[in-house]
């Protein structure tokens, strides 16, 4: 693809790789709102002109397509809200980084589309092709690729064009997006322009290299997120009163079952919410201590419904702390 849409040139933005996120005090909200989204670019951010852009359909289909911006909005819209995460920088992937939001997307769910193309028999995986292209980790990508399991897909999947009731913003992916709730961010494909049918994974720096971890049958892509918490009130370094109201999200795969804060290592129980019915959410957890006066460091943990517990430390999704000022 080389860089180039179906008829118009794709062009690229900003350093490569582009990486920003919000205090975890901003995230308070129930709704994140389109400027508090993190931002990860790891070839830039593309500049798509929507009247060349085209999604192409292809592979194991019956019929491939070639989908305009206008014809993809008149198959219908839905609207999905789902919590997206990052889960890291793939060339250090122990490290928390927290970048976390809530998002209200609206676009046409994949199997609308891949019900037009028709699904040949075999197929087992989608090739999710984005547009922009550069480099990383010292290695030059022609593209952005992932590949995920059709079932999944055509179960949850959604080619957003809308953010927060707006049209995508440039450096969110637009005009389309793949949106697979329950997957962590990087199989959320921006800048969408190929949705490729197969019955292998694709070789690519993005899908065999990088974004991958241990499990018991080898190393396997990172997809579903892991079981997490943000604290976003009170704020690090805060200075604030004896009575202390604590607060913040918990989320992952599975809905989670159990939340503890710690207050200088002491662990107690919090209120949870339930999760929302509909694809994976966050879920508000809210705790009231009395401290005395000084220097206090709070932590906090979640626990899923399958029984797995956010690790203390040397994890991407270890506990979250926040150090305070009691007056």
């Amino acid at each position: 693809m080389s860089g180039w849409a179906a008829t118009g040139p794709v062009s690229m933005t900003g350093p490569s790789p582009v990486k920003w996120q919000p205090p975890s005090h901003h995230l308070d909200p129930r709704y994140t709102a389109a400027g508090d989204v993190y931002l990860i670019g790891h070839l830039g951010v593309a500049q798509i002109d929507p009247a060349g852009w085209r999604l192409r359909v292809d592979g194991l289909v019956d019929t491939p397509l070639e989908i305009g911006l206008d014809d993809l909005r008149a198959m219908g819209s839905e609207p999905v809200t789902a919590t997206l995460e990052c889960f890291g920088n793939p060339l250090d992937p122990e490290v928390p980084v927290r970048r976390v939001a809530n998002l209200r997307w609206r676009g046409v769910p994949v199997r609308t589309v891949l019900e037009r193309a028709g699904v040949r028999p075999g197929a087992t995986s989608v090739w999710a092709t984005g547009l922009d292209h550069g480099e990383f980790a010292g290695e030059y990508c022609t593209e952005y690729r992932k590949d995920l399991p059709l079932d999944v897909v055509l179960e949850r999947g959604l080619l957003a064009h809308e953010l927060d009731d707006g049209p995508l913003p440039a450096e969110r992916g637009y005009p389309v997006r793949l949106v697979v709730p329950g997957f962590f961010g990087t199989n959320n494909v921006k800048w969408l322009g190929r949705l490729t049918l197969a019955d292998h994974r694709p070789e690519h720096l993005f899908t065999t290299r990088l974004y991958l971890r241990p499990s018991p049958d080898g190393m396997v892509p990172v997809r579903e997120m892991d079981v997490n918490s943000l604290l976003t009130a009170p704020a690090d370094g805060a200075d604030v009163d004896s009575d202390v109201e604590v607060a913040g999200w918990a989320w992952g795969f599975e809905p989670v079952a159990r939340v503890e804060v710690a207050v200088d290592g002491r662990w107690g129980q919090a209120e949870v919410e339930p999760r929302a019915p509909g694809p994976p959410t966050w879920q508000r957890f809210r705790a009231r201590r009395v401290l005395v006066a000084g220097a206090h460091e709070i932590a906090v943990r979640a626990t899923d419904r399958a029984g797995v517990t956010q690790p203390l430390d040397a994890a991407r999704n270890a506990v979250h702390r926040v150090r305070i000022l009691v007056r």
